[in-house]
């Protein structure tokens, strides 16, 4: 991981969308079967749209049938921290960029092998690079 970074909300609001900015800093939720990725097959790695770091990987996607896009590892497992999120009357696990601390999504214990893990996270926290892409 790079160091970590903190960015002015005003800069953030030029930057991201409003979708994006809602999601990312708001810990919203994009509606399901909506975003970008959740059925996107591009080869190539996934970005946190706000900083830029490297959160997941082409190799690690798998279609969960939940509607958004769904991980079974990041890209590096610093890349990443979780939280505990109480919210919505139920206890789960919060992902965040560890760099700049953008919302991601969060992960359930659900996956498949060889984690058992799914990072379900909205598309509108990801940016994708491509592979062939120089």
């Amino acid at each position: 991981m790079a160091d970590k970074v903190v960015m002015s909300d005003k800069d953030l609001k030029q930057k991201l969308t409003p979708e994006q900015y809602r999601v990312t800093q708001k810990c919203g939720t994009e509606l399901p079967f909506s975003g970008k990725y959740y059925n996107f097959k591009g080869k190539g790695k996934y970005l946190c749209v706000a900083c830029g770091e490297e959160l997941f990987s082409s190799d690690t996607k798998y279609d969960s049938g939940t509607g958004w896009p769904s991980f079974y590892e990041p890209a590096d497992s610093n890349s990443v921290e979780q939280r505990e999120d109480k919210s919505l009357l139920m206890t789960r696990t919060e992902v965040r960029c560890a760099r700049c601390g953008a919302h991601l999504g969060h992960v359930f214990e659900d996956g498949p092998a060889p984690t058992h893990l799914r990072y379900c996270i909205n598309s509108a926290a990801l940016q994708f690079a491509d592979a062939n892409d120089k």
